[in-house]
């Protein structure tokens, strides 16, 4: 017989601990804001999909824990999901979870992976999916989405393609311009939401972003 545990006691012990972990990691696109968004919005997801809510903010808040690692201590050929999950089973098995809710959070972290293409088989991992992705998409995902592009820029990154800023007739190359990551990647992230409630949040946020897009090229034509 499983022990009886409080698991909205967990839940903010777990939430406290991961915190002050991301407390001491500095990301602008993927340090603490972000995992707090994240965890309300698969909490809201939850909520209106019948998903398990202590699963999905469970792995809501460990998703990302393998990016507080410092470079210098990761394997360098390890993916950041990878350090996330032997985290995760850390705390959890500090907490005394139960076997089946431990491996129900380990999936859904694993399947929040864009990179990583594993197939969410859960509702709860499409929940949690959904909410890291909706991150990604409009107002806020404009916000992450320049951040990360002025963190990873190389001398040889520019903004956009100087003579096909979007992306018409060119070869896509995010790394090299910025503004092809919308092109690549952002506009398409609607297309793969799992929960009809993401697929709604996607379609507005994605509007959004095409709308700046739109203004970025009315402003782009003046200079031209």
């Amino acid at each position: 017989m499983e022990a009886i545990y409080d698991q909205a006691e967990v839940l903010a012990q777990v939430y406290t601990e991961v915190q002050k972990r991301f407390k001491q990691f500095v990301d602008l696109a993927h340090g603490w804001e972000h995992i707090s968004r994240v965890y309300q919005t698969a909490l809201y997801l939850a909520e209106r999909e019948g998903a398990d809510s202590f699963v999905v903010g469970m792995a809501a808040l460990m998703h990302d824990l393998g990016h507080t690692i410092a470079a210098d201590e990761a394997e360098s050929k390890r993916h950041h999901v990878d350090h996330s999950l032997t985290l995760a089973s850390e705390i959890m098995q500090a907490h005394a979870i139960p076997d089946n809710q431990q491996k129900a959070i380990l999936h859904a972290i694993l399947a929040h992976s864009f990179s990583r293409g594993i197939k969410a088989e859960t509702v709860e991992a499409y929940v949690v999916q959904d909410a890291d992705r909706l991150d990604a998409l409009g107002a806020l995902g404009i916000m992450r989405w320049a951040v990360t592009g002025a963190q990873l820029a190389t001398a040889e990154a520019q903004p956009y393609e100087p003579e096909d800023p979007f992306g018409e007739h060119h070869t896509l190359d995010d790394r090299r311009y910025m503004l092809d990551h919308f092109f690549s990647k952002l506009l398409r992230i609607g297309e793969t939401m799992k929960t009809e409630t993401g697929r709604q949040l996607a379609q507005s946020r994605t509007e959004f972003m095409r709308l700046y897009l739109h203004e970025f090229k009315q402003e782009l034509e003046l200079t031209r």
